[in-house]
């Protein structure tokens, strides 16, 4: 279950929406050959989102004191967004510096790019975009099989290589932070006993 949950996270699906919210007006639902700028409208759409992809693939949320921050995963550290002061940020740093960011996002950022621009591709009106209403054989195979293909393949890299990166509007009531848990030593214990 944990495997499914992180593989429906990282999947591009509020990108995938906004797609086919945007798609059938941008391709005049697939009579881009009437005008150049439908096409160039298309491809304007498909670069944004799928650069969007990316750029969400490097977000994060952080629970601190039962409050959600979101924030940039950077080389050096998590860089919120919505905190409300610096000085607080300190006493959070360890936390934010293990949050920085791996050489995983980037792998995670080209499989959901990927994933994007399958889902994109399997799209009628932009095959009949860019390929014409009678693509080749050859063409149209490659568009049939490519997204059963690319599925199975990020599935099984998003399983292999899981993340605990949790993007921009993922809410999570778990803390990450916990306050330090309070030791009593023996003799404690046993006056109590006592």
């Amino acid at each position: 279950m944990t495997t499914s949950a992180n593989l429906a996270q990282l999947l591009p699906t509020g990108t995938v929406l906004v797609y086919q919210a945007l798609a059938p007006s941008f391709t005049n639902h697939g009579e881009c050959t009437d005008a150049a700028s439908d096409l160039y409208l298309t491809i304007v759409l498909v670069a944004v989102l799928t650069v969007s992809c990316v750029f969400l693939s490097f977000t994060d949320s952080i629970v601190i004191d039962e409050e959600v921050y979101y924030g940039l995963a950077t080389p050096q550290r998590l860089n919120l967004i919505n905190f409300p002061g610096k000085e607080e940020e300190d006493r959070i740093k360890r936390a934010l510096e293990e949050r920085r960011l791996q050489l995983l996002d980037f792998v995670h950022a080209f499989f959901t790019a990927l994933v994007f621009l399958t889902i994109a591709f399997s799209d009628v009106g932009l095959q009949r975009c860019f390929f014409g209403p009678n693509p080749s054989h050859n063409t149209g195979e490659l568009l049939k099989n490519l997204p059963l293909g690319m599925a199975v393949l990020s599935s099984v890299v998003f399983t292999i290589f899981p993340t605990n990166r949790k993007g921009i509007g993922h809410t999570d009531s778990s803390p990450t932070s916990q306050p330090p848990a309070v030791h009593h030593d023996s003799h404690d214990n046993a006056s109590r006993a006592a």
